[in-house]
């Protein structure tokens, strides 16, 4: 019943709908352009840099960030050589640079789910669309995205499991200034010894994901259902 409890809720599910969404709008081109693509070494070259990134351990990536982003890191010290600004902007230790971190973590599954999804459809579709008069951004309206509907649902969903459910990048990131539940859980368990509470925050944790993706599934389903895939 404490507010507090509340809003570490509430900060962990906005990080999670956040990164969701940006890997979707950074991994959708991606996928469709590695799933249209018909040179096989062009898509080999394309897959292994979607890959690469997993090839390095996520903490190792993480640290990464605290580099490009910390009060005297790369960013912030090439702006003020350049003149662009005085002040040092804060990009670390707040939402910003957890979300960051976490799409560039996890946009590779994103953009895999769709690669699979977006390679099954029928090229004749869209050229069907085409001949009869619609243009490519209505032919991708009508045709592509409704299709690929079962692609967007899957990987929105493993990447909003996998952001709320994150530990070490929004420690390191956030530095104890955001704490979100998987961070108040283990503060439970390693700091006071309190298995039950824990317990239960992982419960409440859990049941409300459960509610959300099976309202995401609900609406992604209708949209689906309504244009005929």
């Amino acid at each position: 019943s404490d507010i507090y409890y509340f809003d570490v809720l509430m900060v962990t599910l906005r990080i999670g709908l956040y990164t969701t969404l940006v890997s979707l709008i950074i991994g959708y081109p991606l996928a469709y352009q590695l799933a249209r693509m018909r040179s096989k070494s062009l898509r080999t070259l394309m897959l292994m840099a979607v890959l690469s990134p997993m090839l390095v351990g996520i903490v190792i990536r993480t640290y990464a960030w605290m580099t490009l982003l910390s009060d005297q890191g790369v960013i912030n010290t090439i702006l003020k050589d350049l003149g662009l600004t005085k002040e040092t902007i804060h990009l670390m230790y707040n939402e910003f640079g957890i979300c960051l971190a976490l799409v560039h973590i996890f946009t590779p599954f994103m953009v895999l789910t769709l690669t699979g999804v977006i390679g099954k459809i029928d090229l004749r579709l869209e050229e069907a669309a085409r001949n009869l008069g619609g243009s490519k951004l209505r032919t991708f309206l009508e045709i592509t995205l409704p299709l690929s509907t079962p692609g967007i649902l899957g990987g929105s969903l493993l990447v909003f499991a996998l952001s709320i459910s994150a530990y070490v990048t929004p420690i390191l990131m956030g530095g104890f200034s955001i704490i979100t539940l998987p961070i108040l859980i283990y503060q439970q368990i390693s700091g006071v010894f309190n298995f039950g509470f824990a317990g239960t925050l992982g419960l409440i944790l859990m049941l409300v994901s459960l509610v959300i993706v099976i309202l995401y599934h609900r609406i992604m389903s209708r949209v689906a259902a309504g244009v005929g895939v």
